[in-house]
């Protein structure tokens, strides 16, 4: 890999955080909230006039567990995203071909490399792999 194409780069690395951005699967997380609070209302109701609120109940956890997960999800997308900031800000501030191994760049991009028999994995920070036929 070369610096040569370093528009190439800062373009995949741009769609990588559109990806990242846009990734958030499910329901928002003030449509849980709203859900949550009507839930909570019907439960107090049906709880004073002694009703079987089990149900409504088994929602309440099953909300706050998925809110909970997509709390987690977004602080994941935010690290993911703050990476590739990084790795977008390095790169723009490359400005000769590199032709050589060079450490540096190796430990701010690649997150691991995996060897196989007939291939190597790259796997870069951001999250995105490229496989390397032998």
């Amino acid at each position: 890999m070369t610096l040569a194409k370093k528009d190439v780069m800062n373009e995949t690395l741009q769609k990588n955080v559109e990806a990242v951005l846009t990734g958030a699967d499910g329901v928002p997380l003030s449509e849980i909230d709203s859900r949550l609070e009507e839930l909570q209302k019907e439960l107090l109701k049906v709880a004073n006039s002694k009703g079987n609120y089990d149900s409504i109940a088994d929602e309440i956890y099953h909300l706050r567990e998925i809110k909970q997960n997509a709390l987690v999800d977004n602080a994941e997308r935010e690290g993911m995203k703050q990476r590739i900031s990084e790795m977008q800000q390095f790169l723009s501030e490359q400005t000769q071909e590199i032709t050589e191994y060079d450490e540096q760049l190796v430990r701010r991009l690649i997150e691991k490399i995996t060897v196989y028999e007939e291939k190597v994995t790259v796997e870069f920070k951001s999250g995105t792999n490229i496989d390397v036929r032998r």
